[in-house]
């Protein structure tokens, strides 16, 4: 028995390694401060856990559902995209698919659109799933660096053309994991026009668009007018919601994007649960007073986490917007190396930069998912053990 040589070249997940780490401490008798994973800790809001429970009540929900999503939920996620960008024209029937968050639909968009050899621009630092997914598929992944000096912005004039017109998606993620960064529309506009000229799709990971801090709002990309024409959008109810275990979103935009999506969905899964599509709709419902009360939890969080990092002398200003707080580690050590450190002296899990690519070396991400007395906790620990920027 042997396994296919595709996962030779796919390292173990990131946080896969992390829970690795945390059981081995935890079996030790470790207290551990885990700040890694962006998995929302507070509960799902009790409406939507209250229409869950209506809807599984109902028979009606307990068959196979369509694999694009049933029509109602289709129908809202479009109203909810015109309410919150007021994006008017999408159309429910060919340019809305509900999807199993958004990771399983990232994944079958590389599948249904690259080709053996075929390149994908992917954002470095960035999430995993795009490179992975770009390996499954056979194709080449470039990298686009997101560099400090550039508001972890990609430089698309350093792309190079032939890599360009090989190129069948190019992925942005803002608001951003890991950087935190965040993106106007203004270089929205410059990434349509670039897909656009090379007849590239724009695929948007926006999963963190309701994660955004002092009354800043983060923007669609298919805001941008004639973005539809070559630009698709992902969104996920984990974050913006509490419903990370419920494993609900959908995807928006060009029409040829989401047939493409659909049947490969088609063939692979089954589509989400009625019910927790139902759920959802609910969550579409969320008073703007209600989403903000969760909101504000995260941004005192990033205001502690802030506020104690620069005590401790580490160069970094509040972000505007997502779940994480990107922090360069202190001179003389690699990513890994201040991990460890971190590990070691203090018990508190963070991953390296470099584990969401080669240009996250120099950096670590903290996720801003643990309440408040445990963040003064690592802070504290962090003193104790003299674990300072300089």
């Amino acid at each position: 028995m042997q396994l296919a040589k595709r996962l030779e070249k796919i390292p173990p997940y990131l946080f896969t390694e992390i829970d690795r780490k945390r059981n081995e401490l935890l079996e030790r008798g470790v207290d551990i401060i885990n700040l890694g994973v962006g998995d929302p800790d507070q509960p799902t809001p009790n409406h939507i856990v209250q229409a869950m429970h209506e809807a599984i009540q109902d028979p009606r929900n307990h068959h196979y559902p369509p694999y694009k999503g049933i029509k109602e939920y289709r129908q809202a996620a479009a109203a909810w995209m015109k309410r919150r960008f007021a994006i008017e024209d999408l159309n429910p029937e060919t340019e809305v698919i509900s999807s199993i968050g958004s990771k399983e639909s990232i994944h079958n968009t590389f599948l249904a659109f690259v080709d053996p050899g075929d390149y994908t621009l992917i954002p470095d630092p960035g999430y995993p799933v795009y490179r992975t997914s770009t390996i499954f598929a056979e194709g080449q992944p470039y990298p686009m660096q997101l560099r400090p000096e550039n508001g972890f912005l990609p430089n698309l004039k350093t792309i190079p053309q032939e890599v360009a017109e090989k190129a069948k998606l190019l992925w942005i993620n803002y608001p951003n994991n890991p950087t935190g960064a965040t993106a106007s529309l203004k270089f929205f506009q410059e990434l349509v026009d670039f897909c656009r000229h090379y007849d590239i799709l724009l695929c948007h990971d926006n999963a963190y668009s309701e994660m955004a801090y002092d009354g800043y709002q983060p923007p669609s990309i298919l805001q941008i007018p004639g973005a539809k024409d070559i630009a698709i959008e992902f969104h996920s109810l984990s974050k913006s919601y509490n419903m990370t275990g419920w494993r609900i979103g959908f995807v928006v935009g060009n029409s040829l994007g989401i047939k493409g999506l659909s049947q490969v969905k088609s063939n692979v899964d089954s589509g989400v649960f009625k019910s927790i599509q139902k759920a959802a709709m609910a969550a579409f419902s969320t008073t703007e007073e209600d989403l903000q009360s969760l909101v504000a939890v995260y941004q005192k969080r990033r205001d502690i986490f802030i506020k104690g990092l620069q005590s401790l002398g580490f160069p970094i200003k509040p972000t505007l917007a997502s779940l994480y707080v990107w922090v360069p580690v202190p001179q003389n050590y690699t990513s890994q190396e201040f991990v460890t450190l971190l590990l070691e002296k203090c018990g508190i899990i963070v991953p390296p930069g470099n584990g969401y690519g080669a240009s996250g070396e120099g950096f670590f991400r903290i996720t801003l998912t643990v309440e408040e007395e445990r963040i003064y906790e690592a802070l504290q620990r962090m003193k104790d053990a003299g674990i300072t920027y300089v």
